[in-house]
């Protein structure tokens, strides 16, 4: 009787949880396309081609300005995210981007792997057709070439014009392992690429060392990469792997979650394809090269045991936290305060208990150190890379001064009391706290934050 009622909630939670997030995504998607249908009522019959030429007004002051001299500032999204020209007008990092000039948006694969999301933003910001590499396109069984950019973003970059990166959830990592891309010079045809290209990485919410919330949503703790056979994440795959098969033009226009290098369309695959998809057997999820293995504490360390905090870059982090201590429990810290979409989760994870019969990801783990959470990662894993090694870092108090003298190589930050989609999508939630957190990252890039040994024109680094 006992079984049936656990099993009888669980139902329910999942049930729950799968309508709240399908509400949330129409929401979104819907939004965006009510954006384009306001434009073509105004634009008559030229709605597409009033689309177009909006979007290029709104790219070409970005590229003319970057040559000025500046560093730019990328921003780089997360999981489900989108970059600039998807979802009609609407911004991921809730119009930040024109806060400051020079600021790029990359539209990155909302559920591709990390390594293959490093691969895109390279090719994106110096141009050419995205190269996934020859030994990992073959061990996950797809294409080794993606999208082609004639013209890069940022062509210019190297180490004597490098940029700053912003990244919010996954894309900090994201980031994190371009960098590493960049010092091991990973990218066939350029062999000059070095850590120094990047001047500075800000994460926002960053998942450095994974998150509790893979397990609950349903990998199996016992090896961080397998689903389990009813859960969340498989209806997710179920709707992404029928999505792409789908393959309707004007719909991934809108919204593409990046595995067009898996060639999953029906034109290429047929009905057979779909079927050997969905039962496992071929595809993203059936080789494990998706995101979110790579966001379990597991793939955490197996990805930061390659990855370095380099001594000319610098570092800061802004971790978020939306629950509080009651009677020596952890609790979440507000109801009206946190984001629907993710009250269930901060609840969830803020009572965790690792399986009793499995072993610990790591020696000396504890439940208790995951408890702290904003609905979607853990606040021990945003501070800094600490697992497999805890890598330099330093904590800023809160009402310090976050200018004081920076130094490169350090992990400097800050624990904010916010859950993990309150400075994107939608900044009023933010209010104030908006402006205040992105004026002080943009500022910092602009005022604060320069190269150690400053280079001239046609001067190498020694």
């Amino acid at each position: 009787m006992i079984r049936f009622w656990v099993l009888g909630l669980q139902l329910m939670e999942l049930l729950v949880s799968s309508v709240v997030h399908l509400l949330y995504g129409f929401y979104i998607f819907s939004s965006a396309v009510a954006g384009d249908l306001s434009m073509a009522l105004s634009g008559g019959l030229f709605f597409r081609q009033s689309v177009d030429i909006q979007i290029k007004v709104e790219e070409e002051p970005v590229k003319c300005s970057i040559t000025s001299g500046v560093p730019p500032i990328v921003l780089v999204h997360g999981i489900f995210g989108f970059g600039r020209g998807r979802l009609g007008g609407l911004s991921y990092f809730a119009g930040a981007e024109k806060k400051a000039e020079r600021v790029l948006v990359p539209d990155l694969g909302s559920l591709t792997s990390i390594h293959d999301r490093a691969r895109e933003l390279f090719y994106y910001l110096k141009g050419g057709q995205v190269h996934y590499g020859e030994e990992h396109s073959k061990t996950y069984g797809h294409s080794q070439f993606g999208q082609l950019y004639p013209q890069g973003h940022y062509p210019e970059w190297d180490e004597d014009h490098p940029v700053h990166f912003v990244g919010h959830s996954a894309g900090a990592q994201v980031v994190r392992v371009l960098q590493q891309m960049l010092a091991d010079k990973a990218f066939k045809g350029h062999d000059t690429t070095s850590e120094n290209w990047i001047l500075s990485i800000t994460s926002l919410s960053g998942a450095f060392n994974g998150t509790t919330r893979t397990y609950l949503d349903g990998i199996q703790p016992e090896d961080g990469r397998s689903l389990k056979p009813l859960c969340l994440l498989q209806i997710c795959r179920l709707g992404v792997i029928i999505y792409d098969w789908l393959d309707v033009s004007w719909l991934k226009s809108y919204y593409n979650f990046g595995f067009d290098h898996f060639n999953m369309s029906w034109r290429a695959t047929g009905l057979s394809g779909l079927v050997d998809c969905l039962l496992g057997n071929a595809g993203p999820f059936a080789s494990s090269d998706w995101i979110l293995p790579d966001l379990t504490i597991q793939g955490s360390i197996q990805l930061n045991s390659s990855l370095h905090t380099f001594p000319n870059t610098y570092y800061f982090s802004y971790a978020t936290k939306r629950t509080r201590k009651l009677m020596g429990l952890t609790v979440p810290s507000s109801v009206l305060g946190i984001h629907p979409l993710l009250f269930i989760r901060v609840l969830q994870m803020s009572q965790w208990r690792h399986p009793p019969d499995v072993s610990p990801p790591y020696k000396g783990y504890r439940d208790e150190d995951w408890h702290e959470n904003d609905g979607a990662l853990n606040t021990i894993s945003m501070t800094h890379p600490r697992l497999p090694v805890e890598h330099p870092c330093c904590a800023i108090i809160a009402n310090g001064n976050e200018y004081g003298p920076l130094q490169p190589g350090i992990w400097y930050y800050k624990i904010v009391e916010a859950d993990h989609m309150f400075y994107i999508i939608n900044g009023e939630r933010a209010g104030v706290q908006f402006d205040v957190m992105y004026d002080s990252i943009f500022d910092r890039c602009r005022k604060h934050v320069f190269m150690r040994t400053p280079t001239l024109p046609n001067q190498v680094h020694q």
